[in-house]
């Protein structure tokens, strides 16, 4: 299908075209003009939207949905189909399914399911077999079958040989290793950050001692073995200059941050909202004003959602026994613009592809169209009636969000809420 994009601004620093407000003509998932004023041809589709403005597409890192195995949380087909209408082109899929991505065979799988979708689907997968950190997992085999990275899902590798092993032996075929940053005999059985919070609601705490002793060892793993290491949803200003510090010795290190993490604080908890148990948990401002610093200096790579829809029945429960997670496409866009402006925002949910190296092409004639649609004005509150979702768990509920997100263009398609 040829589509007409009338009167869009461009918002990508390598094209020619940044910042300009033109019509672009899509021709068979090809840009093929851009210009002031282009004719809608006969077998176009013209698009009219208000202050549209437009973008490489966006990648995120770091999502979940169900399938196989929690399908009541989300499926695939409709999980993709959020993130679309969110703004994203590419998502990375954690292995945390039922069974565990840990073969061949299950990647293959989740490629399949998504193979007509519009959003491309880059699974990850286990660093270990079923994620249980014994053994390791397929890790070529699932390379081969179209795996972008291993780890395994919000859980640690505590056997620090286990981890050298995965990082010598993945520079074989230029794997990315992912670990997750909890030493988890430090972290005991706390649910929220270990602070002055914790201690007036009663709740137990996990210390920023857990994260960056387990981001110390790992970076000093990196350091003797060599290779690819990604350091997922950090969380705390420690973590921000042990990472500063490996990067400046030239290791091959990269991290994120998630969203929730990004903007919200401990304080949040007063409530006992179970939308707020994530992991790692929320810190205090300090660490939030660190991680902020860190996205603006590029030390932190990448922001994810870390889209993890979690059924009601897992929620709506008290806070003690609910399951960790927040559901974050939707709200992703509108809440990292009310703080970073539209260009930052733009390039930290674009920065992710070069990491696990995924081809972006900049916005110019003969390039792909792989475009996000949206608008990045207007001011508004977050609410339930925005979430698409089937689970509806998220953080962001209530909260101020800037711009509003159209839609997509890829893979020949256009996709709009």
């Amino acid at each position: 299908m040829n589509f007409l994009l009338k009167a869009a601004t461009v918002i990508d620093p390598k094209s020619p075209f940044h910042k300009k407000t033109v019509d672009i003509q899509i021709e068979n998932g090809i840009v093929t003009d851009i210009n002031t004023s282009i004719k809608a041809k006969d077998n176009s589709k013209e698009i009219q939207l208000e202050n549209l403005h437009v973008s490489r597409g966006w990648f995120d890192s770091s999502v979940s949905f169900g399938e196989p195995g929690y399908e009541e949380r989300e499926t695939i087909e409709h999980g993709l189909e959020v993130a679309s209408k969110s703004g994203f082109t590419g998502i990375a899929l954690n292995p945390n399914t039922l069974p565990i991505t840990d073969t061949s065979a299950s990647v293959g799988f989740l490629k399949g399911k998504a193979q007509h979708s519009a959003v491309k689907l880059y699974p990850i997968g286990a660093l270990t077999v079923k994620s249980e950190g014994v053994d390791m997992a397929e890790l070529y085999d699932m390379k081969q079958a179209g795996a972008i990275a291993f780890g395994d899902y919000k859980k640690s590798i505590q056997n620090p040989n286990l981890l050298k092993i995965a990082l010598l032996y993945a520079q074989n075929f230029n794997g990315l290793v992912l670990s997750f940053p909890q030493e988890n005999h430090i972290a005991g059985k706390g649910m929220v950050n270990e602070e002055q919070q914790s201690t007036l609601l009663g709740l137990k705490g996990i210390p920023a001692l857990a994260e960056e002793l387990q981001v110390a060892r790992d970076l000093f793993l990196l350091e003797y073995t060599g290779g690819k290491l990604h350091i997922p949803t950090i969380s705390t200003a420690k973590s921000v200059a042990l990472i500063k510090e490996a990067k400046n010795k030239g290791l091959q290190i990269s991290c994120s941050t998630s969203i929730h993490n990004l903007l919200l604080t401990d304080a949040e908890l007063v409530r006992f909202d179970s939308n707020y148990k994530v992991l790692p948990p929320l810190r205090t401002k300090t660490d939030v004003d660190a991680l902020q610093q860190g996205v603006k200096d590029g030390i932190i790579d990448m922001v994810t959602s870390d889209h993890q829809p979690m059924d009601i029945e897992h929620k709506n429960v008290e806070f003690d026994n609910a399951k960790y997670g927040t559901i974050g496409l939707e709200s992703a866009f509108g809440t990292l613009n009310t703080i970073f402006g539209v260009e930052k925002t733009v390039s930290m949910l674009t920065k992710g592809r070069s990491v696990f190296e995924i081809e972006n092409d900049t916005i110019d004639i003969n390039s792909t169209a792989d475009l996000s649609l949206f608008n990045p004005e207007g001011n508004s509150t977050f609410t339930i009636d925005n979430i698409l979702s089937s689970s509806k768990n998220s953080a962001f509920l209530q909260k101020s969000v800037k711009g509003n997100v159209f839609g997509i263009v890829s893979d020949g398609k256009i996709i709009l809420k």
